[in-house]
């Protein structure tokens, strides 16, 4: 056999020996589409082994996570660091070949996968940021930014909805460098394609606005790479290629379901080498020396090409240094020390305001100050208030702009905006209504994982909706956010907290923040102050000796300060925290966390209009809650606010029935 179908059986055997050591995987894709691979990252990818975070390297996302090996098998010949011995530890614990691929765990992933088509969204993303990159910098004759974002993906893959709404997106953008490989095979876990998933892919694919192209056989390089070279040819689509393969190819189990996700045995998986003509069919993890004397060649043309690319950015940075500078700018963090001590950035008006205009006013100051902040909402944008003023809208026409338009598409937005943070150089927020951080929260999870810090920003947060309705009242939805680890949770009180939580999103280096904002206005509170960064803090002291602690967060603090007033007219001091942020006050210290929630003081009131879950934390068994315990109406705010207890003289009966059963 010829060279490059030894290397393409290379990543088939190697695939198949990791599941069945680990006794746990998925060898069937990885059999069927190891020709895809290979051919794209030997002969049309620019990547570099030596430096895998290289700024104008071509993206790659494996949207089939579980097809992990696949992905190893390349990793590994091409020479990124991982060894054999790291093929040989997948699925065990601290390996570096984990299940599914893990951004930030192995170097050379692009994008932690395995919830399906969730790749295909982050691609999308990674293809938009390019394109805005692109049109910020380039200059004639210095395309310093021009790479593609190639995706694979599978039958599953297109089944879920994200990749409909993410691949609408794409067409209606035209990112003509986002080229998509489905591995169409025609079998699922449970049998054959057809038993649920009989729909023409490619007409419903070119609807969206793709060129869609064919390859009939998998094993054919030479098709495979017309069909790429035919994909990049195409300047005004993004592409399409729907390559037919046979799941589980060369082993006793081609075809069958039963290839997909479990290990071939070992008896199967001599038949496949010796069907592939294998030398050392017995022998596991063998790769033969010309393999890799190969892959390593192929290796040296990808660091030629950075080479190539580092020599025109020296050119341009002589030629502009302004942009140089702005380069810079956009690809280091903020100047948190700074933002700390800036004036403007914590002004505020003294006058009620929605949390969501504070937010609003808070994006387009922090625009001026980071050139890469960019963003948008699902059609939601003048409600969400997160549009940047004179920064133009991100189009087919004007990839320059700032301002995202997702379309009523939010599951796809949140893979998106992963995708534009995990490409580099932006810094990305997305925003819908809260109750529909339902449709976000499998991504969100993702972004968690990969210790992204994007922004979500969640207006219209509680009852306070009101006539909408308890379809639009978020209730259980803090609570579900609040579960997920590594994710900072904030809702404001006012301008002053808006503003902190914004400071924490933006200056995060690892964490994902949920801003929760309100639609209604809210006073400004005297005792509000950067302690708001803390994430709990004492807005208002007791006036006497102090007997209880009356905790809030959002809208319902100014109410627990009222209350506070309520009781003090009965000579009942109690002290008000707000605590916009759970996860943030956590970590703080012991001694800072007991100087504002101190042991002995046991009298404690939650008020939160949403549900009670999680509280008990900081209410401890002797406490009470102010909150919701079931769905919403649908009537004026002030109306929904008094029917479901929010009163202050509510809060103020349930502290003292504390206090009185302590």
């Amino acid at each position: 056999m010829n060279i490059e179908t030894k290397c393409v059986n290379a990543i088939r055997v190697l695939s198949a020996d990791a599941v069945q050591k680990a006794k746990s995987g998925h060898p069937g894709m990885p059999l069927g589409a190891a020709p895809i691979a290979y051919e794209l990252w030997a002969h049309h990818m620019n990547h570099n082994p030596k430096n895998p975070k290289w700024a104008n390297r071509d993206r790659f996302v494996l949207s089939s996570g579980h097809a992990s090996t696949m992905l190893y098998s390349l990793l590994h010949l091409f020479g990124y660091g991982l060894t054999l011995d790291d093929m040989k530890n997948f699925r065990q614990e601290d390996s570096l070949t984990p299940g599914h691929p893990e951004y930030g765990h192995t170097v050379g992933v692009e994008a932690t996968t395995g919830p399906l088509g969730s790749g295909i969204g982050m691609g999308v993303g990674m293809a938009m940021a390019e394109a805005h990159l692109a049109a910020k910098f380039n200059k004639p004759a210095f395309p310093i930014v021009d790479h593609y974002t190639f995706v694979i993906c599978g039958d599953g893959c297109l089944m879920e909805g994200i990749s409909s709404e993410a691949l609408s997106l794409a067409g209606t953008l035209g990112l003509s460098k986002l080229i998509i490989l489905y591995d169409s095979n025609k079998i699922t876990i449970e049998g054959s394609t057809d038993i649920a998933f009989t729909e023409n892919v490619q007409q419903r694919v070119a609807a969206f606005g793709f060129q869609t192209l064919t390859v009939e056989d998998g094993n054919n390089l030479e098709e495979i790479d017309a069909a790429i070279a035919a994909a990049k040819a195409d300047k005004n689509r993004p592409s399409f290629i729907t390559v037919k393969t046979h799941i589980g190819y060369g082993s006793p189990k081609q075809d069958s379901a039963s290839s997909h996700g479990e290990p071939l045995g070992e008896e199967n998986i001599i038949a496949l080498k010796k069907n592939l003509g294998w030398d050392k069919p017995e022998e596991t993890f063998y790769i033969p020396a010309d393999v890799y004397e190969h892959y390593s060649k192929l290796a040296e043309n990808g660091a030629a090409a950075e080479i190539q690319w580092e020599k025109l950015f020296a050119d341009y940075a002589e030629k502009f240094p302004a942009e140089k500078i702005l380069w810079d700018k956009y690809f280091a963090p903020i100047d948190a020390e700074k933002l700390l001590h800036d004036e403007n950035f914590w002004a505020k008006e003294d006058k009620p305001q929605a949390t969501r205009a504070s937010s609003g006013t808070m994006i387009n100051r922090l625009a001026k100050i980071m050139p890469n902040l960019i963003g948008g909402s699902a059609d939601l944008g003048p409600s969400n208030k997160t549009i940047i003023k004179d920064a133009g809208d991100f189009s087919k026409n004007n990839y320059g702009g700032r301002n995202l338009h997702f379309g009523v598409r939010e599951l796809a937005m949140a893979a998106i905006t992963n995708g534009l943070i995990l490409h580099g150089g932006l810094r990305p927020y997305c925003a819908t209504f809260f109750v529909f951080s339902d449709y976000l929260k499998p991504i969100i999870r993702i972004a968690s994982l990969m210790k992204i810090p994007v922004t979500y920003v969640f207006t219209h947060d509680s009852i306070g909706v009101g006539e909408d309705g308890p379809t639009h009242e978020p209730i259980e939805q803090l609570a579900m956010l609040r579960a997920q680890p590594n994710l900072n949770v904030f809702r404001a009180a006012d301008a002053t907290e808006t503003a902190a939580g914004w400071y924490l999103a933006v200056t995060s280096k690892e964490t994902p923040t949920a801003l929760i904002l309100t639609r209604q206005n809210l006073p400004q509170l005297n005792g509000s102050n950067k302690n708001a960064l803390k994430g709990g803090y004492i807005i208002s002291e007791a006036a006497g000796d102090l007997q209880g602690i009356l905790i809030a967060t959002g809208s319902e603090v100014a109410t627990a300060l009222d209350a506070q007033a309520e009781l003090a007219k009965e000579n009942i001091f109690v002290r008000v925290v707000s605590m916009p942020c759970q996860e943030i006050f956590n970590q703080q210290s012991d001694d800072y966390k007991e100087s504002v929630l101190p042991k002995k003081i046991r009298a404690r009131v939650a008020i939160e209009a949403a549900s009670d879950f999680g509280w008990q934390k900081y209410i401890g068994l002797d406490g009470k809650t102010v909150t919701m315990k079931g769905f919403g109406a649908s009537a004026p705010a002030n109306v929904l606010f008094k029917k479901f207890g929010f009163t202050k003289e509510n809060i103020a009966a349930a502290m003292k029935c504390v206090i009185k059963n302590l």
